[in-house]
């Protein structure tokens, strides 16, 4: 069993920010940086299984850190993440794919110089009133990042395909994410360590997510997402296909379910076909 725990103190500016509008609007689940975080939660280390997953830290012009997100490299120059990781003032990222960046720190240049670094882009429909709508990003690399593979685009509305050939609760995902873990039985710590979790699909095509996200299962059975995801990939089963990135949440601890933005839909294929990636 594994389990993951919070210090109050660090809850209380994620929980204002939840409460400060609609209980049942979604919120942001990028990590303000000098927070511990709830990331992938009941999951397990994920050690070298996904190796292009990264940890980045938004800056801004001046290189000031922001915030902290994880993302996907799809290409040795691109990185895919939320759009409410690059959204302004972000002007650029560094990106860490150590499977441990906390034990790292401070040899690895956390938060300041990463193992590659770049220039944000949000989708061009992006409005951090309505961030769920549009909630892609992606950072330009200045040098290219070699791996033995790369995240993969999902083909055009492959997820409806999926959820009514399927059924919901047959279609999963693996979620992968960089945050704060207390693992049974030993209790070690981990943060900013990358974490795996294998959630379902509950809602697709209706009720608070639209045509454009997907909620999926946050419990002990599946594991989850929560703060410090945000950005990070959820494959479409054991692939390496990206189905979404993680979104948002709808309270303070991300309990029930997590949602997923898609990058099924012809817009985001559009906008990371701009970048030169395609499905």
């Amino acid at each position: 069993m594994r389990r993951t725990r919070l210090a109050i103190a660090s809850l209380l500016p994620l929980l204002a920010a939840a409460c400060a509008g609609d209980a049942s609007a979604p919120t942001a689940v990028r990590a303000p940086l000098g927070t511990e975080p709830l990331a992938i939660k009941y999951g397990d280390l994920d050690g070298n299984s996904h190796p292009y997953v990264g940890l980045m830290v938004a800056q801004d012009a001046a290189g000031n850190p922001l915030w902290r997100c994880s993302g996907t490299l799809m290409s040795p120059t691109v990185f895919m993440t939320a759009g409410h990781c690059t959204e302004a003032p972000a002007a650029r990222a560094e990106i860490w794919f150590a499977a441990d960046v906390e034990s790292g720190i401070p040899g690895n240049g956390y938060p300041f110089n990463g193992d590659a670094d770049g220039t944000t882009f949000t989708h061009p429909q992006y409005d951090p009133n309505a961030f769920s709508r549009y909630d892609l990003g992606v950072v330009v690399l200045n040098a290219p990042v070699t791996m033995g593979s790369y995240g993969a685009l999902p083909s055009l509305n492959v997820l409806d395909q999926l959820a009514t050939a399927r059924g919901l609760k047959n279609t999963s995902f693996t979620a992968v994410g960089y945050g704060l873990q207390f693992i049974n039985p030993v209790f070690t710590s981990s943060e900013r360590v990358r974490m795996v979790a294998t959630p379902d699909l509950v809602q697709i095509n209706g009720g608070v997510v639209g045509d454009y996200s997907i909620l999926l299962s946050n419990n002990h059975s599946t594991g989850g997402t929560c703060f410090g995801d945000s950005g990070g990939p959820n494959f479409i089963g054991s692939s390496d296909v990206v189905g979404g990135v993680t979104s948002f949440a709808f309270n303070g601890n991300c309990a029930g379910t997590g949602g997923v933005y898609r990058v099924d839909r012809a817009d985001d294929l559009a906008f990371m076909a701009t970048f030169g990636i395609t499905p």
